[in-house]
């Protein structure tokens, strides 16, 4: 099995340093109404940022071994959370812009399809929760 690490320690209010075990750090918050100042993400928030993450890497790295020219790459997501605590995701929305030269539909959806059912470890713990609905569209270029 292999182990990810993180450390988060609470620097003022509700402001954190989250340390990652591969060397980097980022600064999460919480709202002002309960002590936070605003200086960064949520952690509810980089749930998202890392299914994002996590999937574009997969359709990018799944379209350039079927030797698609992708130039880019662009996730939107919206998420949902239930109404009473826990407040996990209840739907998430990913939108996929992809672009790149004369890349076939059906291997966008077959590269997002795979990530989906077979290698984001991000979208398979969420979707355990949360319902994920996906669309995409292609710009040429």
């Amino acid at each position: 099995m292999a182990e990810v690490t993180a450390r988060i320690k609470l620097v003022d209010g509700m402001q954190m340093v989250g340390e990652t075990g591969s060397g980097h750090a980022l600064i999460m918050d919480g709202p002002p109404h309960i002590g936070g100042a605003n200086t960064g993400p949520r952690p509810m928030e980089l749930l998202l940022v890392g299914m994002g993450g996590c999937t574009t890497i997969d359709v990018v790295d799944i379209l350039k071994k079927g030797r698609h020219q992708v130039s880019g790459c662009e996730v939107l997501i919206k998420g949902i959370r239930a109404e009473t605590e826990p407040k996990v995701y209840v739907t998430i929305g990913v939108h996929y812009i992809v672009k790149g030269r004369e890349l076939p539909p059906a291997a966008v959806e077959r590269a997002i399809k795979l990530s989906e059912d077979k290698y984001c470890s991000a979208s398979a713990m969420l979707g355990k929760t949360a319902t994920i609905q996906s669309t995409y569209e292609i710009i040429e270029g």
